[in-house]
């Protein structure tokens, strides 16, 4: 089933209670924004660590966005290599914590649980196909909220970037935080969301969501 919205930003008109605005004058949340009938959905932290405090879109205004951006843009998912605005194609962002907390802060474990219910709504919402969990906070939610038997998986950023895992529903492809990207990382995330794009991905994933007594994890 396809989505009615042809909005790109807050797409299902989210209504979080933020209390501080992003920057003096502006918005209080940095939104979900993308193609909300996409099959690959982009999960970052909060708009202070992933950035758009000053535009009010995910992954732009920092440098996560400017080396991450080009990645997608050269997977055709994005039409500019980097833009505050992108034009997007299959894919959808959205952070853990779209509130901007005062004073540059961290969001407090209550205020991240308290978005919780927000963000997993856009999730079930957009249904993507492939999650791609940008840094250890994001990655660490999604093993533990959206697959199954995350014990099994020490969230070690470097060994597990662009590694294709295999769960019950979804297909996870987890991104070290571009502020500590190597030599090789663009590189292998790119290859992996081409490698992903050539294959049957959807007929795979949505078999999964039917096999509830198989083990729910290859990591590639």
């Amino acid at each position: 089933m396809q989505n009615v919205t042809d909005r790109t930003s807050n797409p299902f008109g989210m209504r979080p209670p933020c209390e501080y605005e992003c920057i003096p004058g502006g918005a209080h949340a940095v939104f979900g924004y993308g193609d909300a009938n996409a099959d690959f959905h982009v999960v970052g932290d909060h708009p202070g660590v992933h950035g758009g405090a000053e535009t009010g879109v995910p992954f732009t205004g920092s440098e996560v966005g400017e080396k991450l951006q080009p990645v997608l843009n050269d997977a055709g998912f994005l039409g500019d290599a980097y833009s505050d605005e992108p034009a997007v194609a299959n894919l959808f962002a959205s952070y853990l914590h779209m509130c901007c907390p005062p004073d540059g802060r961290e969001p407090t474990p209550a205020e991240y649980a308290d978005m919780e219910r927000f963000f997993d709504a856009e999730l079930r919402a957009i249904a993507a196909h492939v999650l791609l969990p940008v840094g250890e906070r994001a990655t660490e939610h999604v093993f533990r909220e959206f697959t199954a038997k995350a014990e099994k998986y020490d969230v070690d950023m470097e060994s597990i970037h662009a590694q294709e895992i295999k769960g019950r529903g979804f297909l996870v492809v987890p991104i070290r935080d571009p502020r500590e990207w190597g030599p090789r990382d663009a590189d292998r995330l790119r290859a992996r969301l081409n490698a992903i794009l050539a294959s049957d991905y959807q007929q795979t994933v949505d078999l999964g969501r039917f096999m509830p007594d198989a083990d729910p994890y290859e990591v590639r």
